[in-house]
């Protein structure tokens, strides 16, 4: 009988390979464009389009997403989505929160809960914004109160980092 980390190397080895072939075989190895989805409640910004690359803000950091990534979901964090089109053009969006799916055959959908061209955001209204939000964080009691001031702050310094 094998031991047991034998085994797992084994198994694990030929999950790689096995992995590896089928992307190979998939097609899209081939092509430098992903399918690409972007929307949120009140707008379809982008409905499966061919783009080049996307790079989205998380709550892990912010990551750069091309053709064959590996396959994830992730939390949006507020920032900017920053668009590479197939033509050379480069689109940018202020989103407030949302999720990222990263599919097997390349698909790409961002779900935002708010969204709007950076190009729209009124540099102002977003320093105002931010400085409501601080009094608020500052005068909170209690969790729930504090947690959801904080959110506003961080959600405002991403507007105003953005809109500069």
């Amino acid at each position: 009988m094998l031991p047991l980390r034998t085994l797992r190397k084994i198994v694990l080895a030929k999950c790689y390979v096995d992995h590896s072939r089928s992307i190979g075989t998939s097609g899209v190895m081939y092509q430098n464009a992903m399918k690409f989805t972007f929307a949120s409640p009140g707008q379809v910004f982008y409905s499966e389009a061919n783009i080049k690359q996307v790079d989205v803000p998380s709550m892990s950091g912010n990551f750069g997403i091309l053709a064959n990534h590996v396959p994830m979901l992730a939390v949006l964090a507020p920032g900017v989505v920053n668009i590479f089109e197939t033509e050379g053009d480069s689109k940018k969006y202020f989103v407030s929160s949302g999720t990222i799916t990263v599919n097997d055959d390349s698909s790409v959908q961002v779900l935002a809960e708010e969204a709007v061209p950076v190009a729209h955001l009124d540099r102002q209204a977003a320093r105002d914004g931010l400085t409501e939000a601080q009094q608020r964080l500052n005068s909170a009691s209690g969790d729930i109160a504090r947690a959801e001031a904080q959110i506003a702050v961080d959600t405002f310094e991403a507007l105003v980092k953005a809109s500069e």
